[in-house]
């Protein structure tokens, strides 16, 4: 009588970046693949620079991250009915863009359009003045004025009043229960795409990047509200989103304030200037301790209040958060980042 042979594990490949379904976009694929094996309990390897090319796809398809995360936990979609899915939520694929998206992901040249594109931008005039440009080297963190459209900054506004379903004459209806504190899972819509599309915030980034060669985030929308009795500020304070591992990486990111917001108003916070001050930081703490643990107020904080249209653009190094809403409206921001194709990064976390 033979003994019982053992469950073997099903062996799950990735396939090649180039692997393309419907859609022709290149890596989607891959990420679709690891995101399945991730839901039958198999953890495909993956590093640092991988995940940065699957969200730099996810973008530029002009979808969320944490949508298309949830939607494959959640729905457990084939890879045709993911496709499908994608453009339900974000609309029709511009050929143009897929084309940049393979050539990203392959390292081919981009077609003659976007070359000139790029160019173009490089070669406009600055919005980030060399006074602008010194306050960002000392302090880590840069306003640019004007940043968007008069039209779609107020359509960008309302289209958050109206999903959140608040008026901003009527302070009772800016309480109603929501699940993710101060940020609204609100990705699409014209207004939050003519914002990313605009020139200045394009030009502002690749200043501070050296290239006009970036990709914009699909990123989410915030309401803010003042604390009340029965409604404290939820967070998030003040954090790092990147690994502290020294020496960090360059990144950069960006909120862009949809109504005025003086600082009392649950404006953006951070501690100015500690990007230049982190490494010491660190290796003063006593070895047990997290970094991330520690009152990072303490170091300096500062409320950086704006106007409606001002894009806040910070150096990934600062510690940075909200606060509590003291003012008499809710914060209403959208968030906005730029990065290039290929950017250095941390692969160990800490």
């Amino acid at each position: 009588m033979h003994a019982p042979q053992p469950a073997t594990t099903p062996i799950i490949d990735l396939p090649p970046a180039t692997e393309t379904g419907a859609l022709g976009v290149c890596q989607l694929k891959r990420l679709w693949t690891r995101n399945a094996a991730a839901r039958a309990g198999h953890q495909l390897p993956v590093g640092e620079r991988e995940k940065h090319l699957d969200h730099l796809v996810i973008d530029a398809l002009g979808i969320g991250l944490e949508q298309t995360m949830q939607h494959l936990f959640g729905a457990a979609p084939t890879y045709e009915q993911f496709e499908r899915w994608i453009v339900e939520t974000a609309g029709p694929i511009d050929p143009l863009q897929a084309a940049r998206i393979n050539a990203a992901v392959t390292g081919a040249p981009y077609p003659a359009e976007i070359t000139q594109w790029l160019a173009a931008v490089d070669a406009s005039a600055p919005v980030l003045s060399p006074d602008d440009l010194a306050f960002w080297d000392e302090h880590g963190y840069v306003i640019l004025h004007d940043a968007v459209p008069a039209d779609s900054l107020a359509a960008a506004a309302q289209a958050v009043w109206d999903h959140v379903g608040a008026r901003p004459d009527d302070p009772e209806t800016w309480y109603r229960q929501r699940n993710n504190g101060i940020m609204v899972q609100y990705f699409q819509h014209p207004a939050f795409n003519a914002n990313r599309r605009s020139p200045r915030i394009h030009k502002a980034f690749a200043q501070l990047w050296g290239t006009a060669d970036l990709w914009v985030s699909t990123d989410r929308v915030g309401f803010n509200v003042p604390e009340r009795p029965g409604r404290p500020f939820p967070g998030p304070d003040l954090h790092w989103d990147t690994s502290l591992v020294q020496p960090m990486p360059f990144h950069a990111q960006g909120i862009l304030y949809l109504t005025d917001t003086p600082p009392e108003q649950g404006a953006f916070t951070c501690v100015p200037g500690f990007h230049r001050r982190i490494s010491t930081w660190l290796a003063n703490l006593p070895a047990d301790s997290d970094p991330r643990q520690q009152d990072l107020h303490a170091l300096g904080s500062q409320p950086i209040g704006g106007c409606a249209g001002d894009l806040i653009i910070w150096n990934d190094a600062l510690p940075h958060g909200s606060r509590p809403n003291r003012g008499r409206a809710p914060r209403v921001v959208q968030y906005i980042r730029m990065y290039p194709t290929r950017m250095d990064v941390q692969e160990v976390w800490k």
